[in-house]
């Protein structure tokens, strides 16, 4: 994990290899993170599984859900336009226009919404 400031937010940049395919290994990235002080993940969208994208797993709902407890802000990076889901599209939308999860196209963008 790489540590990002910008504008006196610390965010971890995890690298596009790693992968994120249970809870605890997303659990495990967050508290990496809150050690070093972050205030959020910056994760590309190829660290999850396909199953992440697809809502019916439960998947997205449980890492979200643990970011969401913990008060961790969270940007998954990426191009989303290959997902034809409508409820992934809502779930994205409805983020974007929150304060806690965010899909943004790069890094850049997502450590500016934190």
């Amino acid at each position: 994990m790489q540590i990002k400031d910008y504008n006196r937010i610390k965010a971890g940049v995890l690298p596009e290899d790693m992968k994120l395919d249970d809870v605890n290994t997303v659990l495990d990235c967050m508290a990496e993170a809150m050690i070093e002080g972050c205030s959020g993940l910056i994760v590309p969208k190829e660290c999850f599984p396909e199953s992440f994208f697809d809502l019916k797993t439960g998947f997205a709902g449980e890492v979200l859900q643990k970011f969401s407890n913990y008060g961790m802000k969270l940007a998954v990076i990426g191009d989303f336009t290959p997902y034809t889901s409508n409820s992934l599209k809502a779930l994205i939308i409805e983020s974007n226009n929150g304060n806690l999860i965010f899909f943004k196209e790069t890094e850049e963008e997502g450590l500016k919404s934190f």
